[in-house]
């Protein structure tokens, strides 16, 4: 645990099993839940729930499919929708709703592509956008620029604006104007070579389309990008073509 007061940090409860590529949502009670990722033993379906104000970890229901490498995001009914990942026999289209009042999961509609490390805003219209991800084997006619939007009032998906390139483990903002802001990320080919981006593009929740804006001063992947109180966002970190980078940018 970290406290920003002391600048700090203090061990807590440890989780019920060890596991990485799994997700963390703060839920509307406080408590954080847990779900997926791979174990020793490959992906997960197992969920659990930390409650800060014991520090310890608590069994909740599994999910009905085991995935990693997932999004998970938290609806404005207090759920959580799941959704896509890798599970024991490669990438899933699949998606269910973990219901915190009961602790249970239940199946709800699927998306149109199979996807994993991909991005997923929960919009300020309360539905749910997800873009690109790579599928199936990670090679280059595997990975998307497919993007569609999940409305919790029907549990359907429905396909909107595609982004202008494929890419994967890139990162998406919601900016203070409701837009969407996608940045960087990678493609492989079936060779193994890569291409990284250094491209953002902006998504429009009103017209469903998405706008090229400025480029970031270095190609990333794998990176962070954390909305600060201005309305700025920082970039931090990411891989790029000479290995792990330690810079950060900011777009304002």
């Amino acid at each position: 645990m970290y406290d920003p007061s002391t600048g700090l940090w203090a061990k807590t409860g440890n989780m019920t099993i060890g596991r990485y590529s799994h997700t963390a949502t703060i839920l509307t009670n406080g408590k954080v839940l847990v779900a997926g990722g791979y174990s020793n033993n490959g992906s997960l379906n197992t969920a659990e729930l930390y409650d800060p104000a014991t520090g310890l970890w608590a069994k909740t229901g599994s999910m009905t499919t085991a995935r990693a490498t997932h999004t998970a995001s938290v609806l404005t009914n207090g759920k959580i929708l799941v959704a896509g990942g890798y599970s024991y026999n490669g990438s899933v289209n699949s998606a269910e709703l973990y219901d915190p009042s009961t602790g249970l999961w239940t199946k709800t509609g699927n998306m149109s592509v199979q996807r994993y490390f991909y991005t997923a805003s929960t919009l300020t219209n309360g539905k749910v956008l997800v873009a690109g991800g790579s599928a199936v084997n990670g090679f280059n006619n595997s990975f998307s620029n497919i993007a569609e939007l999940y409305d919790p009032s029907t549990g359907l998906w429905a396909k909107t604006g595609n982004m202008s390139v494929q890419r994967a483990y890139h990162t998406a903002s919601i900016l203070t104007n409701g837009k969407v802001l996608v940045t960087g990320g990678v493609v492989f080919n079936e060779f193994g070579y890569y291409r990284l981006f250094n491209s953002t593009e902006m998504y429009d929740p009103s017209t469903g389309l998405w706008t090229v804006t400025g480029n970031m001063n270095n190609a990333r992947c794998a990176h962070t990008a954390s909305s600060l109180l201005n309305g700025k966002l920082l970039i931090v970190g990411g891989e790029s073509f000479n290995g792990s980078l330690s810079n950060a940018e900011l777009y304002a």
